[in-house]
């Protein structure tokens, strides 16, 4: 296990170790150019069983089940055990995968399962940050104790519940840390055009669960076209175009949005997404291939329209991801995303030794160098081996390529790109002086 970094925001060894290797094996680990993106098409044919990745099934498969939900008061003020040596921005809705071997966090899972089973992540915007300012909130929905070589783990499948601002933090007397929190609450914002809508027309207002189905193309476009000329319709009252409304109405966001999603995954269904603007927008702020300064502004806003404006903002604008270390490195376009997974293109892995990786899967990526020989040991992707990839040119932690283990498997081979390594480039926004990495969130 390499030895962690000083810091709150603890950056942790971010690879996959290789297995072990014969001492007459003097190749093994030596760094080999990889040329096959440079004849990587996207994958049109996909056989591999999306729902695979979202089972975490190298934890195991016997992990005790847990029901219900604990939620707490929006702007109340509890005080909840904290989850250090997490290098992970948690988003609402968002699945966190774990596997803990200090005896201090073990201990406190234990007397978790026996309460509410809710702890906080703190959001740490780099590794010099020892006071963050806000976090989110995750509850235990799945839960095992092992014991292998006289240690004791537990593994444990979490998810993320609510956004809070910390209020202050304190360790106590066995050594867990807790903080003192205010739960954020989440802003329903009126209609746009709420103030200036006639009462005598609300019957002609369309809802969206009379909208037909995606699959009804046609149907669909026109539903949308009367949508827009009759919520929109009382616009001529006030000084701006319909237009102008429609910038801040949820329904057309998200339709937006998924207009966006389905470039990365072709085969994206409505009904796999959230119906409700709140998680929809988490689900897409989780999505995102973003540093962590960028993820902490999305989850400051406290409104699921901002949300969504600025994810809509950020997809337009970013064009290439590059080594986080280099800066100047690309390493894939937004163009090669594609999802092999329920989650969809970003999901969380952990591996054996406890580090958790938000993993990006893109068919094609190039200035990278594989190590070591392909391996499926605790793959995250059953029917796959990983080797590990670096930045060509900084030697920097990227991801790993993925190989199919069986010729019948679809697609052969693909990315899995960590968003610890990856910085999205951003050109020049406007002719006020802001550069590459210089968003600021939209309002």
């Amino acid at each position: 296990m390499a030895e962690e970094e000083e810091g709150g925001g603890e950056q942790l060894d971010n690879r996959l170790l290789p297995p072990e290797l014969d001492d007459d094996d003097e190749f093994a680990e030596m760094e080999v150019e990889d040329h096959d993106s440079e004849e990587a098409e996207k994958p049109i044919v996909i056989n591999f069983d999306p729902s695979l990745p979202t089972t975490h099934s190298y934890l195991g498969m016997d992990m005790e089940e847990f029901h219900g939900r604990t939620v707490h008061d929006e702007d109340s003020n509890p005080t909840i055990p904290i989850l250090p040596h997490v290098a992970v921005i948690l988003i609402p809705g968002q699945t966190l995968p774990l596997q803990l071997f200090r005896p201090q966090e073990v201990s406190m899972m234990r007397n978790l399962i026996q309460k509410d089973r809710t702890f906080g992540i703190l959001a740490y915007s780099d590794r010099s940050d020892s006071a963050p300012e806000f976090g989110t909130t995750a509850e235990i929905y799945e839960y095992r104790e092992e014991q292998e070589f006289g240690i004791e783990t537990v593994k444990v499948k979490a998810v993320g519940r609510q956004r809070f601002k910390v209020l202050e933090t304190r360790t106590q007397t066995d050594g867990i840390q807790a903080a003192k929190v205010q739960i954020l609450p989440e802003w329903i914002l009126p209609s746009s055009i709420a103030a200036v809508q006639l009462n005598s027309l609300n019957r002609l207002h369309m809802f969206v669960s009379n909208k037909p189905p995606a699959c009804r193309l046609k149907q669909n476009q026109k539903w949308w076209q009367k949508y827009q000329k009759r919520n929109f319709h009382c616009a001529n009252l006030t000084w701006w175009p319909p237009w102008v409304y429609s910038l801040y109405d949820s329904e057309i966001l998200m339709e937006r949005m998924k207009a966006q999603l389905r470039e990365w995954d072709e085969n994206l269904k409505d009904d796999s997404l959230p119906t409700n603007p709140v998680d929809f927008s988490y689900r897409v702020a989780a999505y995102l291939p973003i540093d962590d300064n960028l993820r902490i502004e999305l989850l400051k806003i406290g409104s699921a329209i901002q949300r969504l404006r600025c994810e809509l903002d950020l997809m337009d604008k970013c064009t290439s991801l590059c080594c986080k270390i280099c800066r100047h490195t690309e390493i894939t376009t937004k163009n090669d995303i594609f999802s092999l997974s329920l989650y969809g293109p970003m999901a969380a892995y952990v591996n054996p030794h406890g580090y958790v990786h938000e993993t990006l899967t893109v068919y094609k990526a190039n200035n990278l160098n594989l190590i070591s020989r392909p391996s499926t040991q605790h793959s995250w992707f059953p029917g796959f081996a990983w080797t590990i990839a670096q930045c060509r040119t900084c030697g920097s932690h990227m991801g790993w390529k993925f190989t199919a283990t069986k010729k019948d498997m679809l697609p052969q081979k693909f990315w899995g790109l960590t968003r610890a390594g990856l910085q999205p480039r951003i050109p020049e926004l406007d002719d006020e002086g802001q550069h590459e990495g210089c968003w600021q969130p939209c309002r």
